[in-house]
């Protein structure tokens, strides 16, 4: 089986999202991304993820995958069936892996990732400049479209629909890009990504809450 290190809305919500999408049965390990602790047993997270972040996806044989586009990719592959990549040989599983780099490093690392992490001392006047300019790309691209890549959900979707749920305690309303807005409620309507949601708020609430 397979098993996902994650941490409630952090980036590992969109493998969370298309594990479900997909139907996959996964075992789930909570990971505190500031503690470095793994919740289970209390042992260190680095020694499963050196960088110390999630998601890690832990494959049958024992094999290790970081990084959201390749675990993404990877949950996709398992589950053909599920149509959440395009096949081998189609032009769109390139689009797909366009759109993965895009928000990983367009959004996440260049905006979400200082955001949350770095103390506002004015270094971070310019990733919230340019997110408005970024932000235009996938909303002039899903206008008048229901999904990114083709005309079914894939792990593309997953992803930017944790980016956009991330943008609005970053301080981001994407009211002001109609085209995403819609987007997100469409996603949101979808009984897996919102399930997915359900279960990492209930227990993002629940850290905040022994935390304090």
């Amino acid at each position: 089986m397979l098993k996902l290190y994650f941490f409630p809305m952090a980036c590992s919500l969109a493998s969370r999202i298309a594990l479900m999408e997909a139907g996959i049965e996964a075992q789930y390990h909570l990971a505190h991304i500031w503690t470095k602790k793994v919740v289970d047993d209390d042992s260190d997270f680095r020694g499963i993820s050196p960088m110390g972040a999630v998601p890690v996806l832990v494959l049958e044989n024992g094999d290790r995958l970081t990084e959201s586009a390749a675990v993404l990719q990877y949950i996709a592959d398992v589950k053909p069936e599920a149509s959440l990549a395009p096949p081998f040989g189609d032009p769109d599983r390139y689009r797909l892996q366009e759109w993965l780099s895009f928000i990983g490093t367009e959004i996440h690392k260049a905006f979400l990732f200082p955001t949350f992490w770095y103390k506002d001392d004015g270094s971070l006047a310019k990733p919230r400049a340019r997110i408005t300019q970024t932000l235009a790309v996938p909303s002039a691209h899903l206008a008048g479209r229901e999904f990114l890549v083709g005309n079914s959900f894939t792990v593309a979707d997953a992803h930017l629909t944790w980016a956009l749920l991330m943008l609005r305690p970053a301080g981001i309303d994407i009211a002001q890009w109609p085209s995403l807005s819609a987007y997100l409620d469409r996603m949101q309507a979808r009984p897996a990504v919102r399930d997915a949601i359900v279960t990492e708020m209930a227990l993002r609430k629940t850290i905040a809450t022994s935390a304090a």
